[in-house]
C-alpha cells in the first residue's frame, strides 16, 4: 500500500515542463476516472511528491512561508541587487516615498545615494539605519510593535501614524504575486500595514525576484490591479510577463549579468 504504483509514477512524470495539471487532464491522458486520479493525488501528496490544489495539483507548493530576515538575506542576492538598481530609475529628487520592509528593500535603500533631497517613510529598521547615514535623505521611522523576524514594525500604532501621511511613491517587496489572489506576505499584521501603504501612495512599485511569482502568502495585501510597476529578474517566464502586461502592469526586468558593470 505504501509503494508508488506504475500509474502514480506516470502522474509524477506528467509534471515535467509544467507546474500545474488539472485532474480532468490527467484523467484523459491516463484513461482513468477522475475519482481514481484524486485518490492518487492525495496519496502522492502524503508522500511529499506534489501539492494538491483546487481542480488539480502542483509539483511545488505555491505558498510562501515566513522566514527570518537573516535567512532571506542569504538567497537571491544577485537578483535583489539588480532589482534595486533598476528601481532607482523611478526615484526623483524631492520625492516623498514609502519603503516597506524586506531584504530587497534594504538593498534598495543602499543605492539611494545620488539624490539632492528625498523624504522616506519606512517600517523597516534596517532601511531607517541605512538611510540615516545619508545627509540628503530625511527619514521618518514608523513606530509600533517590533517584529524581530523581519526587523520591522507592525500593528495599530504604525498604522495610525502611516495614515497621517500621503506619499507619491511606494516601494514594496512581497512574498507572493498571484494574478488571482494578488499581492501577499506570510505575516497577517505586515500584510495589513502594507495594504495601508498601498492606499497612502499615488504609485506602487513592487520589487520582487521571479521566485515570488505565482506564490501566495498567508496575508493578502491588495489586488494586482493596484500595482503600477513590477521590477523583477529575467527568471520571469514569457507567459507570466505577457499576463502582467495584459493586466495593465509595467514590467521591468533587471539585468543581473551586467550588475558588476553598472
Amino acid at each position: 500500500m505504501n509503494a508508488i504504483n506504475e500509474r502514480q509514477e506516470k502522474i509524477i512524470n506528467l509534471f515535467d515542463g509544467s507546474t500545474f495539471i488539472k485532474v480532468n487532464e490527467i484523467s484523459e491522458l491516463l484513461n482513468v476516472s477522475e475519482v481514481t486520479i484524486r485518490k492518487d493525488l492525495k496519496f502522492l501528496e502524503s508522500k511529499g511528491l506534489l501539492y494538491r490544489t483546487h481542480g488539480g495539483a502542483r509539483k511545488q507548493s505555491n505558498y510562501a512561508f515566513d522566514k527570518h530576515i537573516n535567512e532571506k538575506e542569504l538567497v537571491q542576492i544577485t537578483q535583489k541587487e539588480s532589482i534595486s538598481k533598476a528601481a532607482v530609475a523611478f526615484v526623483e529628487d524631492n520625492d516623498f516615498i514609502i519603503i516597506a520592509s524586506g531584504t530587497t528593500l534594504h538593498e534598495f535603500a543602499k543605492v539611494l545615494i545620488n539624490f539632492r533631497k528625498l523624504t522616506v517613510l519606512t517600517s523597516s529598521l534596517k532601511v531607517a539605519i541605512e538611510l540615516g547615514n545619508m545627509p540628503s535623505v530625511e527619514v521618518i521611522q514608523l513606530g509600533g510593535e517590533v517584529r524581530k523576524s523581519s526587523a520591522s514594525v507592525v500593528g495599530s500604532i504604525s498604522e495610525t501614524i502611516l495614515k497621517q501621511f500621503s506619499c507619491n511613491k511606494l516601494f514594496l517587496s512581497v512574498d507572493g504575486i498571484d494574478p488571482e489572489f494578488g499581492l501577499s506576505t506570510s505575516n497577517a499584521a505586515e500584510a495589513h500595514l502594507n495594504s495601508i501603504m498601498v492606499n497612502s501612495a499615488d504609485q506602487v512599485y513592487i520589487l520582487a525576484d521571479s521566485s515570488k511569482i505565482n506564490k501566495r502568502g498567508f496575508g493578502r495585501i491588495c489586488s494586482i490591479s493596484e500595482v503600477d510597476t513590477l521590477i523583477t529578474d529575467k527568471g520571469i517566464s514569457e507567459k507570466q510577463y505577457n499576463l502582467f502586461i495584459e493586466m495593465g502592469i509595467d514590467v521591468v526586468i533587471a539585468d543581473c549579468e551586467n550588475l558588476t558593470n553598472s
